[in-house]
């Protein structure tokens, strides 16, 4: 069976941007009957990213590796996403993630941040050699409370490239 694995950079835990992480990963749970692995908060493991080793890190990166299906996000710092998510992925090598398919998300403060999702997180992801065939997700941080319908919408544009990963 197929796992999906919901990575947060957002250096506040329990924020709107794992919130609307963890909606996509239920949302292609459901469709698929994949399994949704515990979330990756990296706000929990901060103080271990530059520690070399460092436990936390490198079970976090293993639970990664072992996944089909990476929902990575990040609320929209900068016109990008976080340091804390930069500092996590550059404990990948560049190919690493060739077996898995990535989502990339940011949550974003208001329209003009939309297309940091595919200018910044996107690039990284196939970088590191994950496979992203949909659009990413700029979601409107203001609209957290109507998630589950908007990214119903857009799995429902999405799934057929996304179903394959998740046989």
């Amino acid at each position: 069976m197929a796992s999906v694995i919901v990575v947060v950079g957002n250096p506040q835990p329990d924020s709107r941007t794992r919130a609307v992480a963890e909606t996509v990963a239920a949302e292609l749970a459901r469709r698929s009957g994949a399994t949704v692995e515990p979330t990756i908060e990296l706000a929990e493991i901060a103080d271990e990213l530059f520690r070399h080793p460092s436990p936390a890190v490198d079970d976090a990166r293993a639970r990664v590796l072992a996944a089909d299906v990476a929902i990575v996000a990040s609320p929209t710092y900068k016109a990008t996403f976080t340091g804390l998510l930069k500092a996590f992925l550059d404990r990948f090598d560049t190919g690493s993630l060739q077996h898995m398919t990535a989502v990339p998300l940011l949550t974003i403060g208001g329209p003009a941040h939309a297309l940091a999702v595919e200018v910044a997180l996107r690039p990284l992801l196939v970088e590191l050699g994950a496979s992203v065939p949909t659009r990413g997700i700029a979601f409107p941080a203001g609209q957290v409370d109507r998630r589950a319908e908007i990214i119903a919408e857009w799995a429902d544009a999405e799934w057929p490239r996304l179903r394959h990963a998740l046989a």
